[in-house]
Parts: structure tokens; C-alpha cells; sequence
């Protein structure tokens, strides 16, 4: 084959045009590397066996279950895949979150601002929220968006907490919320969060009474001990509230801590939840404690305790609607009683937790049902055996 001038110049013209393309796209791949180089990806997926006394019932759960499907059967109870990009210690720092969940225990963070479960396994956004730092003093940290609830002791990430079994406690506050945060450290032993957020599903109301232009404010002071405390160092007390001022809001308190020991491993936790219903003046509340022993660097004890009074939390439809005069916590009718937990965790595989747990809860007005078709007749106890693995990755 021969080659004049005229096909080695358009040849010419050929490599540089696929140089460029290839330069434009090695621009948008760098781009895009770019900006998400500081991403990462991390999450978990939480199984369980569980197994309750008594028959499954047909109306009212066990005093903690979300789902009825839980009882007595295997459970996929979360799968989460998150997406961070935290702020860096620049003025004007940028990042987000996202949290995907499903599952028995999943959160739908759009709806779910007084609601444990609100979307029943289906896959959904537990948080997404945009990130962001003003150099205002020692910098304020905004969160803008759907995020998980900062009141309460225990977390929305089942496996931070000691136990398996969500507490009464947690029931209180809301899982999520959609607003804004604003999050502010005077030094490392004090910090103040405060923010305004969607008044969303009301506990015991439901959507019927849900006034979309309400707005709730949100505020915690967080207390940490510092180094020359001694054992104490590192204990942390927290002080929260949610406020609504008209008559469909619910106001929430809790204050909760935890204290180190002079037994290395051991450490103690409290927590007083109170929930008030604004227009029928109105309270309930929760008190908890807990032990937590470090064992060892796979073997760890847990143990809860709890009291309940809602019996004058008064939610009026919904509590009638569940065949008692006060509120319901997780509407099964547990209005006043007793809670405790014991849990054994032992890390054997890596990045698997293993946890084997048994609960008891009492009913002072003996109102777990424990037949089908609303027949059983009504207990006061209830026992609950669990084991509980969970992969992090």
C-alpha cells in the first residue's frame, strides 16, 4: 500500500483528535476520582434467631419487637451500606453521608421522626445529609438534611449498643430527623448541638393530626471528663431536649451518661427519658442503667435494667384503638413495668460480632397477650432468648 502526503496528514489529524478525546477523558475520569477520593464505604448486615414464651399473638408483640415476624423465627433485621466523606480540618470543609437500609429494623429517616419502624423492610434512607464547616470561633459544623436522632442513649446502629434488644428508653426519642444541625465545640470536654427540624409522625398520634408547617427545636450539651479526673476520665454526660410549641407537639427529655470504674473494663451507664404531651399535659418516662464488662479483647458482658411509667401518657385514639387507656409504647400495651436484659458478645470470626442474649419483661397490668385471634389470655411476663450476629465491613 502506498502513503502520500494527503493520507499521512489526515492520519495525522486522526491520532490527534483520538489524543484529545482520550485527554478529555482522562480530565473526567481525574475529575471524578477527584472528588470522591476521600469517600468511603463501610456498613453492616445484622441477623438473628429469636425465640419468645408463649404463642405467637395476633394483635400485640413482645414489649420490644418491631415486627411480629421476629418472634420465634430467623430475622433479617438490617443491612446498611453507608457513604462518607467527613469534614477535614479545613475552615471551609465540605462532605456528606448517606446511610441505605432494609430490613425488619430499617429506618425511613423521611418519616420517621417519632417512629421505630416506619417502613416495614422495604429498602429506604436512613440518613442523607450534606456536611458543612463555618470558621466561625472554633468552627461550627452544620449537618443539612435527613439525619439520625442525637437524644437517647442508645443508637439507631444496633451493634454500638451493648445489647441486642432495643431498650423502652429508645422508643422515646425519634430515630431521625429532616432539618438542620448545628453542632458547635467549645474544646474537647464541651460541646452544644442545637437545630430546627420537621415535625413529621407524631408518637401515638399518626399522620391525621401531623401539622406540616410545625417545626420542632432540637438542643444537647455533651460533658466529657477530663484526663487529671483519675478513673473518671473519659465518663461523658449528656443533656437533650426536643421542643414544639403548639398544641400537636410533643416535647422530649433526656439526660444520660457514661461512667468509667475503677475496674478496668467496666463501665456504667444511666439514662431518664421523659415524654411529654403538650395539649393533654401529660408525661411518661423511662429509667435505665446499665453494666458493661470488657472481659477481654473478644469477650464482653452486658446487662439493662429499666423501668417504664406511661400510664398517664394519654394518646387517646391510638391507645383505644389498642384495647387500653394508656400510651402504648411500640402498640402492644406495655404501659407500666420492669425490663431486664443480659447479654454475652464474643468476637470469634473477624469483623463478626456474636451476641447471645435473654430478656425479661414484666407487665404490671398483665397485658402481653399470648393467644391467637385476640383469644390468649393475658400475661404478666414475658422471656425473650436471642442470638444476634452481625458482619462489619
Amino acid at each position: 500500500m502506498k502513503f502520500n502526503k494527503w493520507t499521512l496528514g489526515l492520519a495525522a489529524v486522526g491520532a490527534v483528535s483520538m489524543a484529545s478525546a482520550v485527554r478529555a477523558d482522562e480530565a473526567k475520569l481525574s475529575a471524578v476520582n477527584t472528588a470522591l477520593s476521600n469517600t468511603t464505604i463501610s456498613g453492616y448486615v445484622d441477623v438473628a434467631a429469636q425465640f419468645n414464651t408463649g404463642d405467637a399473638p395476633s394483635r400485640t408483640k413482645s414489649s420490644y419487637d418491631t415486627e411480629t415476624d421476629k418472634r420465634d423465627a430467623f430475622s433479617l433485621n438490617n443491612v446498611t451500606i453507608s457513604l462518607d466523606k467527613p469534614l477535614d480540618d479545613s475552615p471551609w470543609a465540605a462532605g456528606y453521608h448517606i446511610d441505605l437500609n432494609a430490613g425488619v429494623d430499617s429506618i425511613n429517616g423521611f418519616n420517621s421522626r417519632y417512629s421505630y419502624v416506619a417502613n416495614k423492610g422495604t429498602p429506604s434512607i436512613r440518613q442523607a445529609y450534606i456536611a458543612l464547616r463555618t470558621p466561625l470561633g472554633n468552627g461550627i459544623d452544620w449537618k443539612l438534611g435527613v439525619m439520625d436522632g442525637i437524644t437517647g442513649y442508645e443508637s439507631n446502629t444496633s451493634h454500638l449498643n451493648p445489647n441486642y434488644s432495643r431498650s423502652f428508653g429508645y422508643a422515646i426519642n425519634p430515630t431521625s430527623y429532616t432539618g438542620l444541625l448545628a453542632t458547635y465545640r467549645f474544646c474537647d470536654l464541651v460541646s452544644a448541638t442545637a437545630g430546627i427540624v420537621n415535625r413529621g409522625q407524631n408518637q401515638g398520634y399518626g399522620q391525621s393530626n401531623r401539622m406540616l408547617s410545625s417545626k420542632d427545636y432540637v438542643a444537647s450539651v455533651s460533658l466529657m471528663a477530663p484526663e487529671n479526673f483519675g478513673f473518671l476520665k473519659g465518663s461523658s454526660l449528656n443533656l437533650q431536649t426536643i421542643q414544639g410549641f403548639d398544641n400537636n407537639a410533643v416535647a422530649i427529655y433526656s439526660l444520660n451518661g457514661t461512667l468509667n470504674t475503677p475496674l478496668a473494663g467496666l463501665k456504667i451507664g444511666a439514662s431518664y427519658d421523659v415524654l411529654n404531651s403538650v395539649n393533654r399535659s401529660s408525661d411518661g418516662y423511662v429509667v435505665g442503667v446499665y453494666a458493661v464488662y470488657q472481659a477481654t479483647d473478644k469477650l464482653s458482658f452486658a446487662v439493662r435494667a429499666e423501668y417504664v411509667d406511661a400510664e398517664d401518657l394519654d394518646f387517646g385514639t391510638a391507645a383505644a384503638q389498642n384495647g387500653t387507656s394508656g400510651y402504648n409504647i411500640y402498640n402492644n400495651g406495655f404501659s407500666k413495668g420492669e425490663e431486664v436484659t443480659a447479654t454475652v458478645a464474643y468476637n470469634l470470626w473477624a469483623n463478626v460480632l456474636t451476641r447471645l442474649e435473654v430478656r425479661w419483661d414484666h407487665e404490671q397490668n398483665g397485658t402481653f397477650q399470648t393467644g391467637n385471634n385476640n383469644e390468649g389470655d393475658l400475661q404478666a411476663n414475658q422471656v425473650t432468648i436471642a442470638l444476634n450476629v452481625v458482619y462489619k465491613f
